[in-house]
């Protein structure tokens, strides 16, 4: 449609019927009726949000779906608040402590009935009262609400979130998770969920832009039977690993090659310049066969836009050896081979999807002969080969488990000559049935089987998908540290597996990896039980019956099973959406929490959510999702912590997530350092918190018994009121933001230290009431050794020492110098700031006590400083200071000997690590990067796209750009580039100092002395 066509445009109304918004991206179903005509509406003829135009200058289009109505909104989860599990578990101990006060209070206002029945009636004859003793009760209920509150934790949440906000800028300030090369720090996006990363027990990653950088690079090649692609010794003969330090083949020779593409092996150029007629075929096809297309932005500047990073490393690869994609139209294909520019007329484009996994051109060359090239997965096009290429199948089968060992993508090229009549007959066929309202995809795949059949075997591709940096180690350690890692990806099967082979997520000492692939409930079911059985055979079949009331509002947790050996499980998207119905979902959850790795392939948006939902819902455990693109925003919206890497696809993913950074590798440091430190510094903070609270709360409770109970507070009101402000905030708060076990280095190195946050062993309801027992016996201590050491007691200078000042003054300051020590316990990495936190309060207690005991602040208000001289007539007393050192003994014994009594007899991870780093005496390793191979027999799979091809777009004459312009100097199709150089000894050179790839020679086979007679065009 022309731009002088919006009259006509707007004039001429339509109407579109088509589906309700749904979550489907593959499919979409409408028709558009214009007049009296009417034309389909199928998934090619949208674009979905977020989509990006390329190659078209401008287009008319109609919205059909807006905003929460669009395929990628709808498969956008819920925004949720999210909460950490110790958040969910205070609001639990908070409701107990309320109880707790409650039960005080009214046990103090019983007693103080009890007590006005008894003592007090004695008093009324000078004390008349006209209330009642149930009243009185009651108000000393109220009143001891209001003295014993310092139990409820009100400054707790405050405190928290100054932790928090401490740990999330260590985040922020963290070196070693800067991305240099993209300048991109890791960010800390919330400040409430810091602690929770260190309680991570599944992780679920996206696999492409996460795992892998999207990046392809074409390695190595199998042609006619030769290897191409490995580095050997000239003086061994052995195959060397190629490092940087190596010297690439120099392409300087073709002026359009992209620099950069780095290749080693020097023979393969050779092979090129030699003018082998197999190599140039090989190259021929990667240059034809492909649906990329070519943007000229200057004279030799080739910008090449791929549907798929793979089909990119292909043409760019053969661009560079000499074979350059220039420009497409809907009916020609312009390549330069060698320097010397040939238009190929395209007749035809047999497009790839998930079930044909090959794709296929027919071509005409300049001198008129017609061609069939296609490159597909091996499998696939082994079946089409024509007999006399089964001994250089056998070769290159080889050569492809090779290739495959190491983790490359394997793709195969093969080629056919067709004739001239019966392509013309065939091409009728073609377009009868690519016009046909019924059965169209059917009649078009037995057309497309019919001719693409008997080929020859020119030879196969390596392509390496690359791993970002550091994500085999990365993966290695979580591992260590117990993570079950899930990859939910939406590449095909054969991908991801290859992908979890490269790295170190399914490897080959695994006694099984199972494939889900059935196409109904009732195999999906099947397959499941049968995995199931292999993992545990002695399960009985009953067990499998899951009981309705699982089902119900209020499920139960799925517990973890025991296995014996180590297992991968492998689902597709099909089988995974009957999986997840809730008739099956617990059986699927169970088998897949058995196995040590879980891929699901061919998921959607959605279905990423539903799996981590699932887990959610009944496993006892915190969730991480990490991805880079906008297809996994639901999921990092639905999992406990969300992470967002920002890479290639923009940043909707990092815009929803909770943490984020450029680097898969960073989520090592992430949890293993700044999450297990966040948590356990957060559960200190804690069990020190109620500690300290409930000690100083409970000396409350026990003197009320000797006080009438008459709500008469046991500390002086500035004490009081300095307690959590002064004497105690500055401690706690260093020792939860600069604690540590081990330090970075040694988290690291003991990936193992990362177990104990996953079993909560660091604070829970049991840890809790420890707290409180042990509170209970300090307040004990605290109250009764100064009580009873001031008994009866007399001063040095013999006046009477048992006053209740005295009492008070005695029992603040063992309070106070007990939990300082409490907390130098507790601290296991003492800093210049915690030394100063903690001898300052304690400087400061001493300071402000003399301060407001003095005669002047009580001169100024005098109900306010009631104790004068107090401090001054007390504390120059040596019993006194007898009494502070018994009693903080006394405190912390029990706490001293259980430890050592725990650490002889049954020592945690923590210390046994740092027992073993005191030991050694040596500063913490540097991380390592270990350089993960793998040798394996299992063949690689092509990553093909997820949806269909852009053949018939190719070919539609709708969107293509103008072809590129000529060069300036005067190009002629027969004639030589000027910037093209001849190498090789056809052109009297021969490169000096680089080894050859001396491969093993292989017979000459009947193939070759098939093309020698038939195919002299090469």
């Amino acid at each position: 449609m022309k731009k002088e066509s919006h009259t006509h445009l707007r004039r001429h109304g339509g109407e579109v019927c088509c589906e309700p918004p749904n979550n489907r991206l593959d499919r979409f179903t409408g028709t558009l009726t214009s007049g009296t005509q009417k034309h389909s509406l199928d998934n090619e003829r949208i674009l979905l949000r977020g989509c990006t135009l390329r190659n078209t200058d401008w287009c008319f289009g109609m919205v059909l779906f807006a905003g929460p109505e669009t395929k990628l909104m709808q498969n956008c989860g819920k925004s949720i608040f999210k909460r950490t599990s110790i958040d969910r578990l205070m609001n639990v101990l908070v409701l107990f402590i309320f109880g707790l006060l409650a039960l005080m209070c009214i046990i103090l206002a019983v007693g103080h009935g009890i007590w006005e029945y008894q003592e007090g009636s004695k008093f009324t004859a000078f004390l008349p009262r006209e209330e009642s003793i149930a009243f009185s009760a009651f108000l000393t209920f109220w009143s001891y609400i209001i003295i014993l509150n310092t139990v409820v934790p009100i400054s707790l949440y405050v405190s928290m979130e100054v932790i928090r906000l401490g740990n999330s800028y260590y985040i922020n300030w963290d070196r070693n998770m800067y991305h240099a090369r993209t300048n991109t720090p890791a960010e800390a996006r919330t400040t409430t969920l810091n602690e929770e990363l260190g309680q991570i027990k599944y992780i679920f990653s996206d696999k492409t832009g996460t795992l892998t950088q999207n990046i392809m690079t074409f390695n190595k090649c199998s042609i006619n039977g030769k290897s191409y692609g490995d580095v050997i010794d000239c003086c061994s003969g052995q195959r060397l690993e190629i490092t940087e330090d190596m010297t690439p083949v120099d392409f300087s020779f073709n002026w359009l090659a992209d620099p950069k593409f780095l290749f080693y092996d020097h023979s393969l150029v050779e092979a090129v310049n030699l003018e082998l007629p197999e190599v140039h075929a090989f190259f021929r096809l990667l240059a034809l066969c492909h649906t990329v297309m070519a943007e000229e932005k200057k004279e030799g500047d080739l910008v090449y836009q791929a549907q798929s990073p793979d089909e990119g490393a292909l043409v760019t690869a053969a661009r560079n050896f000499g074979f350059v994609f220039r420009s497409r139209s809907p009916e020609t294909v312009t390549i330069e081979e060698m320097g010397i520019q040939r238009s190929y007329e395209l007749l035809a484009i047999l497009d790839f999807n998930n079930v044909r996994k090959r794709m296929s051109v027919i071509v005409r060359n300049p001198e008129g002969k017609l061609s069939l090239y296609c490159k597909g997965a091996d499998t696939i096009i082994y079946e089409r080969l024509h007999p006399s290429c089964s001994k250089l199948k056998e070769v290159t089968t080889d050569h492809l488990n090779e290739f495959a060992g190491e983790g490359l993508r394997t793709l195969v090229l093969a080629y056919k000559d067709l004739d001239e009549e019966y392509f013309a007959e065939w091409k009728q066929r073609h377009h009868e049935a690519s016009v046909a309202l019924d059965d169209r995809e059917e009649n078009l795949d037995k057309l497309y089987e019919e001719i693409e059949k008997d080929m020859l075997l020119i030879g196969a591709t390596a392509i390496e998908d690359k791993l970002q940096d550091g994500v085999a180690h990365t993966i290695e350690l979580l591992a260590k540290a117990e993570i079950m890692i899930w990859v939910l990806t939406g590449d095909k099967q054969e991908t991801a597996e290859n992908i979890g082979y490269s790295c170190n997520l399914l490897r080959e000492e695994m006694n099984e990896v199972f494939i889900i692939a059935a196409n109904s409930p009732e195999e999906v079911r099947q397959e499941l039980r049968d995995a199931h059985l292999k993992m545990c055979p002695a399960t009985e079949q009953d067990k499998f019956l899951i009981p309705e009331t699982i089902l119900g509002n209020t499920p139960k947790v799925v517990q973890d099973e025991n296995v014996s050996g180590e297992y991968g499980l492998v689902i597709n998207g099909q089988s995974l959406a009957f999986a997840l119905e809730s008739s099956m979902e617990l059986e699927f959850l169970r088998t897949a929490c058995m196995c040590k790795t879980v891929i699901c392939c061919r998921v959607t948006p959605l279905q990423k959510a539903q799996v981590v939902e699932l887990v959610k819902k009944y496993k006892k455990a915190v969730t991480l999702a990490i991805g880079d693109g906008a297809n996994d925003v639901s999921m990092i919206k639905a999992a406990h912590i969300g992470v967002g890497i920002s890479g290639q696809e923009g940043m909707q993913a990092v815009l929803s997530s909770d943490f984020s950074f450029a680097q898969f590798r960073f989520l090592q440091r992430l949890l293993l350092v700044h999450g297990r430190w966040s948590y356990l510094r957060m559960c200190k903070f804690l069990r020190y918190f109620f500690y300290k609270n409930f000690t100083f709360t409970f000396v409350h409770f026990w003197y009320a018994f000797f006080c009438g109970f008459s709500a008469q507070t046991v500390y002086d009101e500035g004490f009081i009121t300095l307690y959590n402000l002064v004497y105690t905030a500055l401690p706690v708060l260093g020792m939860s933001l600069f604690d540590q076990d081990v330090n970075a280095g040694w988290s690291l190195e003991f990936p193992q230290l990362y177990v104990p946050g996953q079993l909560r062993m660091y604070f829970s309801k049991g840890a809790f009431m420890m707290c409180a027992l042990h509170s209970c016996y300090s307040s004990l201590v605290l109250f009764f050794i100064p009580y009873a050491a001031t008994y009866d007691t007399a001063r040095d200078n013999g006046r009477d020492g048992a006053d209740y000042q005295s009492f008070a003054l005695i029992t603040q300051t063992c309070l106070t110098v007990t939990v300082c020590v409490q907390l130098g316990l507790d601290l296991s990495y003492w800093t210049v700031v915690n030394h100063l936190f903690v001898w300052g309060s304690l400087g400061m207690f001493f300071i402000l006590t003399f301060t407001m005991y003095t005669d002047g602040l009580f001169r100024l208000h005098p109900p306010s400083f009631a104790f004068i001289g107090t401090a001054r007539n007390c504390l120059n007393q040596s019993n006194v200071w007898l009494t502070v050192t018994l009693t903080t003994v006394l405190c912390v014994l029990p706490v001293v000997a259980q430890r050592f009594l725990h650490s002889q007899t049954s020592p945690t991870i923590n210390d046994k690590v740092r027992y073993k780093v005191r030991q050694m005496k040596e500063p913490a390793p540097r991380p390592r990067h270990a350089k993960l191979s793998r040798r394996s027999t299992r063949r690689s799979g092509y990553a093909f796209s997820h949806a269909q091809g852009y053949g018939d777009l190719v070919t539609s004459r709708r969107f293509l750009r103008r072809p590129a312009p000529a060069r300036s100097t005067g190009f002629t199709p027969t004639g030589r580039s000027p910037g093209f150089k001849p190498m090789g000894r056809s052109a009297g050179y021969s490169p000096v100092g680089q080894e050859q790839n001396h491969k093993q020679k292989v017979e000459p086979t009947s193939l070759q002395m098939f093309r020698a007679v038939k195919d002299p065009s090469f």
